[in-house]
């Protein structure tokens, strides 16, 4: 079959957009943590959590007592081990067995917490999950809604807050679980009182309105990648696939947002909502959204944007990548410190490099602000416009790829702004790059390898003399 720029687009679109990988243990207990108020901040954390699960339940399972006991030391490699036995039994997840029906809602939330906030420190570097978590809470105004998206952005946030219970300084909540009932039932136990948590008719509701208007678009041949709707027996659609689940979580986060008018909104985007993107504009590490649409991003947001990453970055891979920069740069630069583990002459951190929890999401942030500036491309009318989207989105998309060299998302992304630039060379030496790094060689760089395989076909095919005239 012939190789389009088309087809390629439904791969890149249906690539990995979420943190993964392994990284270095950097956490054994508190007292091995550098920072005592990191240390007291997680353990008040904790304690926080164990009686918001003891407060749920007349009576603590012993499973959730030994949790929590372990939770108190910090001791990461016990708490990760007693998560991964209570989840196979977990109501939330797919498992074999037996479910066990304490292992949901308040209680479980709180044991979900818990493990996710230790992993950042007990995975992520200590130092960069504390510049995560810091930036982020400080640039959030108190009485705001942040929902978080990847896991570091709801449970480092989530850990180091004042209090998420209270919500001090402001309301926390994730995108990635607003389509399970009971982590809404949650929600409303903690903030119903004091902001607009979608009921369970809201939840049915949204659902239906998402089905008809996704029968409707198959029928013009309009469904998108990872969209799927077949019809039941009974007559009725029925939808599946992964970007059904994004397009339901997209409309009851816009309902959150509809229904709390008074509250300034942020956000730490998962997998993009497309309803999103007129309203949003770089917030340091994050997003702001706006109540009303922008028509653009001004001068101003872009160049505190640029040079807020600029400063960022700076100490983690060095003073190197400017807005000249090509890719040929970042290639060698990759090859040699991700790929060789190569630090001569090397001005950044070498801990960064080398621990994936870290480097990992700060290059999924970038990408994320990237795919702003890309929209914004794609909606621009007059040149001027294009030509400083086109390159704010260039110089972002190649941070996050610096970043995260092996990255999915990072590559994924940035691969598909480039096919549309028609730079299919380019796009070729990222990909090509991205499939030879150590962590590719295995099944999670699968995609990668096929991408890289696709694209050097189709520049094979482009670069074929026509025949036949």
């Amino acid at each position: 079959m012939k190789t389009t720029i088309k087809s390629l687009g439904a791969v890149i679109l249906g690539g990995g957009l979420f943190i993964s990988g392994c990284a270095k243990k950097q956490m054994a207990s508190f007292q091995s943590l550098k920072n005592p108020e990191l240390a007291a901040q997680l353990k008040s954390f904790v304690a926080e959590k164990e009686a918001q699960a003891n407060g749920a339940m007349n009576k603590m399972p012993s499973e959730f007592q030994a949790f929590f006991a372990v939770a108190a030391k910090g001791d990461w490699p016990a708490v990760s081990n007693a998560f991964v036995e209570l989840r196979k039994h977990a109501g939330p997840y797919e498992h074999s067995g037996k479910t066990d029906e304490r292992l949901r809602d308040t209680a479980w939330q709180a044991v979900v917490e818990t493990w996710g906030a230790l992993e950042a420190f007990g995975e992520g570097d200590e130092r960069y999950s504390m510049v995560f978590g810091t930036n982020i809470i400080a640039s959030i105004p108190a009485g705001s809604i942040y929902f978080g998206g990847t896991d570091a952005g709801r449970f480092i946030i989530t850990a180091l807050q004042k209090s998420q219970v209270q919500a001090e300084p402001f309301f926390t909540l994730t995108q990635g679980a607003l389509t399970d009932a009971r982590y809404l039932q949650y929600l409303r136990g903690m903030y119903g009182t004091k902001i607009y948590i979608p009921t369970e008719e809201d939840s049915k509701r949204t659902f239906q309105d998402y089905t008809q208007d996704a029968a409707q678009r198959q029928s013009k041949n309009q469904l998108l990648p990872g969209e799927s709707v077949t019809v039941g027996s009974d007559g009725k659609a029925q939808v599946s696939g992964m970007m059904a689940v994004v397009q339901v979580k997209g409309l009851l986060a816009k309902l959150i947002f509809d229904k709390n008018p008074d509250r300034e909104f942020y956000i730490e985007e998962s997998f993009p909502f497309d309803w999103l993107y007129p309203y949003l504009e770089p917030h340091g590490l994050i997003f702001k959204i706006n109540h009303q649409p922008l028509p653009g991003l001004s001068d101003k947001i872009v160049e505190q944007d640029h040079d807020y990453w600029r400063s960022l970055v700076r100490p983690m891979i060095g003073d190197w990548l400017n807005d000249n920069t090509p890719i040929e740069q970042v290639v060698a630069f990759a090859k040699k410190t991700f790929g060789k583990q190569d630090f001569t002459n090397f001005t950044g951190d070498s801990r960064f490099i080398q621990n994936a929890y870290s480097h990992r999401m700060f290059s999924k942030l970038r990408s994320s602000i990237a795919g702003i500036y890309m929209w914004r491309l794609d909606q621009a009318a007059g040149e001027q416009e294009k030509k400083r989207m086109r390159e704010e989105a260039d110089f972002a998309f190649r941070q996050a790829w610096a970043l995260c060299p092996d990255s999915p998302e990072a590559v994924f992304r940035y691969v598909n702004f480039l096919l549309k630039q028609k730079r299919i060379a380019d796009a070729l030496l990222v990909a090509q790059t991205a499939a030879q790094m150590p962590s590719m060689q295995g099944q999670e760089g699968q995609q990668t390898r096929d991408l890289f395989v696709q694209l050097k076909g189709f520049l094979k095919a482009k670069q074929a003399p026509s025949g036949g005239k």
